[in-house]
Parts: structure tokens; sequence; C-alpha cells
């Protein structure tokens, strides 16, 4: 496909670095000796504690309250390497798949809070599209080394 400026695979290969990033503007604005020590998890707790359905509350309580600081670091590295795997084309199907899945966890435990949806929404879309669209096709690591074709 031909576009102007650009072919389609270049066009959805922007899409795929914008959203790496997102990714990693997500990464880099945490206060990290806040949300290392119990900012970050702390806050989320407050959200799961309020949260309308139960099943969002039992599950948060099952997997993070017992381990705040082990799921800090998970949130904070993963945002990370979903930026990094993006924007370098490196691995794309799997961080457009961990991106979606975290996007959708952060959906449903904000799914109160509308400035939180629209920015889920829009990542979770992107990630959809450029899997579907093999945006790994130009300007990525998997492209030079032959991987996902």
């Amino acid at each position: 496909m031909q576009t102007m400026w650009l072919s389609g695979a270049e066009w959805f290969a922007v899409l795929r670095i914008g959203l790496g990033l997102w990714w990693l503007e997500s990464w880099r604005h945490k206060d990290k000796k806040t949300w290392f020590t119990g900012g970050g998890i702390g806050w989320a707790v407050g959200i799961a504690e309020k949260h309308r359905w139960q099943f969002v509350r039992a599950g948060f309580d099952l997997t993070v309250r017992p381990r705040p600081q082990l799921m800090a670091y998970i949130v904070a590295y993963a945002e990370l390497a979903l930026g990094l795997g993006l924007i370098f084309g490196l691995l794309t199907p799997i961080a457009l798949v961990g991106g979606l899945i975290l996007n959708l966890i952060y959906f449903v435990l904000m799914i109160h809070d509308w400035a939180e949806q629209g920015q889920n929404l829009m990542m979770a879309l992107i990630s959809v599209v450029v899997l579907f669209a093999v945006g790994w096709q130009a300007w990525s690591l998997d492209d030079a080394l032959g991987l996902f074709q």
C-alpha cells in the first residue's frame, strides 16, 4: 500500500513507535523513589478497595496486595520494556499483546476514571491495529533479524 510520504508499513511503524514512546513516558514520569517504596501500589490499593466490581477487589487482594514492592517493579519495568520493545521493534508482537493486556488491566481497575479510560482505550486500539497490520515490517529489529515473517 502506497500513501502520501510513507508506505503503509512505514505508517504502521510510526504508530508502533508512537505507542512505544507513550509507554516510555508512562515509565519516565513515575517518581521512582515513591513508586518503589509503596506509593504506586498504595495508590492502587485505594482504587481497588472502592472498586464497584467484587472480582476486581478480590483479584487485587489475591495478586497485588500481598506483594506490593514486587508488583511496583513489575509494573514499572513492564512499561519500560514495552516502550523500548515497540520503539526499536524488537519482539514487537509480544510487546503489543503485553501492552494490550496491561492496558486492559488498567482499564478495568480505573473503570470509574474517564480520563484514564481514554488513554487506555487509545493505547489498546493502537496495539490491536499495529498487531493485525503486522506493524513490525518497517523500521524494526524484528524485520532486520527476520523475526515474525
